[in-house]
């Protein structure tokens, strides 16, 4: 495992400014990443767009809903920890992309479940909660990839982690919906660049949140993933 030579701080600046130094020494795996999750994410844009009837409306939503849960989220994960391991200069192969899917694929989903359950009754009580519920659950992916915690556990430690960190991933969060408004004006390239650039700078934000709290510990280099 390589060193990291440029000091990371959970700052706002700071971990836009590493996730896009990360996003040009990896440029062309991650770009290869964002591309796969992006058209597998289309068929779910496809589904949410369509239906003329009630009852096949109905059904579709149904339909995307287990396509997000049980393709997207593993798919998802998977890509937070190839970013995560980019933040750490770990090697890695590309077929880490679907790790979720054969290692710890209940896990996933069922956190992926419980956040989506937790973040989208915050937003039902009047969407402030669910802004901060969404930032406070912000880690629970890489916990679950990278700490191979179990649902539960990856969100009480993410509620853990993030405490006192809140407003820095709200503003990482608000900047990386002008970043994506930016990438959409410049069509389909941006669009992907937007993505490398933000998912880069939001494990950068767990590293070094994870850094400054005292609680990294570098483990031997593993490109299998397991």
């Amino acid at each position: 495992m390589e060193t990291k030579t440029q000091k990371l701080e959970p700052l706002v600046g700071s971990v836009l400014g590493y996730g896009w130094d990360t996003m040009g020494n990896y440029f062309l795996r991650l770009f290869l990443i964002v591309l796969i999750v992006g058209v597998a994410n289309i068929p779910l844009s496809i589904l949410e767009a369509a239906g003329e009837s009630e009852a096949a409306l109905v059904f579709l939503q149904i339909f995307a809903l287990a396509y997000l849960l049980f393709v997207m989220v593993p798919l998802r994960y998977g890509a937070a920890l190839l970013f995560l391991k980019t933040t750490r200069n770990t090697s890695f192969e590309i077929k880490e992309l679907f790790n979720a899917f054969y290692n710890y694929y209940m896990n996933v989903v069922l956190a992926g479940l419980l956040t989506g359950a937790i973040i989208g009754i915050g937003i039902f009580l009047l969407v402030v909660p669910g802004i901060i519920f969404a930032c406070r659950l912000a880690f629970v992916p890489y916990l679950v990839m990278d700490k191979k915690l179990d649902p539960v556990k990856a969100v009480e430690e993410s509620w853990r982690l993030t405490k006192g960190y809140g407003w820095r991933i709200f503003g990482l969060g608000l900047l990386s919906f002008l970043i994506t408004i930016a990438g959409l004006i410049v069509m389909f390239v941006g669009v992907l660049v937007s993505l490398m650039w933000i998912n880069a700078s939001f494990a950068a934000m767990y590293q070094a949140v994870l850094e400054e709290r005292g609680e990294y510990v570098e483990v031997p280099d593993n490109s299998n993933g397991d």
